[in-house]
C-alpha cells in the first residue's frame, strides 16, 4: 500500500529479518520496558516470520526499512472466536509522528479482519504512556489489568558472576 507521506506498506520478506531484529533491538530494550514479558530476539522475530507470514508487515521509505508489525491470529478451544494479537510494532525514532505507526497499525488492523478475527488484543507496559495513549486513539479500550511481575537478571550479581565463569570457561 502507497501512503501519501511516501512510505509503503508490505509483507515482511526474508530479507528485511534482519533491519527488523535491529531496529527491534533499538526499541525495545530490557532496561527501558522491564516489564516485557516477551523478550525481543532473534528468534521471535524468525518464529513470526515462519508461522505467521501472513501478519508480518513492514513499512519501507525508498530502500529503507523504517517500521515494522509483528502478530499472530489465536484461536480459542471452544469459542468460535478468533483473535488478532498485534504482539510487536515499532517504527524507526528518526521518523515518529509521520503517521507511520497508524498505516501499520491499519494495514494489521485489515489484515486480521481478512483472516477472520472479530477482536484485536494488545499488551503494553503499565508505564508505556505513548503506547497506550496510541492505541486509544484507534480505538481501543477495556484495559484488562494484567499484572506480570518480571525480574532482569542482567544486572544482578549472580548473573554476571555466571557470565564471567562461562567466559572463562570459553
Amino acid at each position: 500500500m502507497h501512503h501519501e507521506n511516501d512510505f509503503d506498506i508490505r509483507p515482511m520478506e526474508i530479507g528485511d529479518l534482519a533491519t527488523v531484529f535491529y531496529l527491534g533491538e533499538r526499541l525495545f530494550t530490557a532496561d527501558k520496558w522491564p516489564a516485557l514479558y516477551r523478550t525481543w530476539d532473534e528468534f521471535e522475530v524468525v518464529t513470526f516470520f515462519a508461522a505467521d507470514t501472513d501478519t508480518c508487515l513492514v513499512a519501507t521509505k525508498g530502500e529503507r526499512l523504517i517500521g515494522f508489525a509483528l502478530g499472530n491470529v489465536i484461536e480459542k478451544k471452544k469459542s468460535a472466536w478468533r483473535y488478532g494479537y498485534l504482539v510487536w510494532l515499532g517504527v524507526d525514532p528518526n521518523i515518529e509522528r509521520s503517521g507511520v505507526g497508524s498505516a501499520l497499525f491499519e494495514a494489521m488492523r485489515d489484515k486480521f479482519i481478512e483472516l477472520g478475527a472479530r477482536m484485536i488484543l494488545v499488551d503494553t507496559d503499565a508505564n508505556n504512556e505513548p503506547a497506550i495513549n496510541f492505541f486509544k486513539k484507534h480505538g481501543f479500550n477495556h484495559e484488562n489489568k494484567h499484572v506480570y511481575l518480571s525480574m532482569n537478571l542482567t544486572n544482578s550479581p549472580e548473573y554476571q558472576l555466571h557470565r564471567k565463569e562461562k567466559k572463562n570457561l570459553g
